[in-house]
């Protein structure tokens, strides 16, 4: 059985908060117009339920998405049949040469994927570059420490039509590390059905991101939005480019 972002959360993921996803889409487009990728792969790790993936399909891009939530995939198949996809590690993937490779959601800082470390992040980076073609784009973003006061913890209740979602979070500043403790209640038939998930996330500060980029040999620089999408508060948009 998987153990994180399982059916009920997936669902509700899919049609509840694909709004990221969208509004990110427009903004990641137009850089990689501006940066004269207009054809080719394009690699989506961290794909989640397809909605980047459909984007960049009717922008005629070839697109292969990597996740590794088997019901996220699932999903994803599904809305985007010319795309391919793998349910896999974003960690242990075989990165194919391609024109460019985006991670949009924080994918970089989860740590329910086992195979995520320091060590992992930087191979990544690494393969990355190599699988790139000269002038190729590396577009993600991550979360930075600052996302709860010291000492406290949020909670947000959000429904939808047939659905519930209850999160807390909890920052532990020293150790830099998010807890989210997720319970959702999905209508099935008659009654809904209950489940709860735990995600842990490494935040990372966003100068050292671009830093470990320059040393693998990105030219790289921060953002906190993608075109006209302004990013929630403590996080941040790398862009790294491959020179030519």
């Amino acid at each position: 059985m998987e153990k994180y972002y399982r059916e009920d959360l997936a669902y509700i993921h899919d049609i509840g908060y694909g709004d990221y996803a969208l509004q990110s889409a427009p903004g990641i487009l137009k850089i990689l117009a501006q940066n004269n990728i207009q054809a080719g792969l394009v690699v989506d790790l961290g794909c989640g339920s397809g909605l980047l993936s459909l984007e960049l399909t009717k922008a005629h891009y070839h697109v292969l998405g990597i996740d590794i939530s088997e019901s996220m995939i699932a999903i994803a198949q599904t809305r985007v049949p010319d795309a391919q996809f793998r349910v896999e590690s974003l960690f242990k993937a075989d990165i194919p040469a391609c024109n460019a490779v985006i991670s949009i959601g924080e994918c970089f800082n989860y740590l329910f994927d086992e195979d995520n470390s320091y060590q992992a992040l930087t191979q990544l980076f690494e393969r990355i570059y190599l699988a790139l073609g000269a002038g190729g784009m590396f577009i993600f973003d991550i979360a930075e420490p600052g996302q709860v006061m010291p000492g406290q913890k949020t909670k947000t209740f959000t429904e939808g039509k047939d659905w519930i979602v209850l999160v807390e979070k909890q920052e532990d500043r020293a150790q830099s590390g998010l807890t989210r403790r997720i319970i959702t209640l999905r209508k099935v038939g008659e009654f809904y059905r209950r489940d709860n998930e735990i995600h842990c996330l490494r935040l990372y500060e966003a100068k050292n991101m671009a830093e470990k980029l320059r040393q693998v040999g990105f030219q790289a620089q921060i953002l906190d939005y993608y075109g006209n999408y302004q990013l929630p508060e403590a996080h941040a948009v790398l862009i790294a480019r491959k020179p030519t």
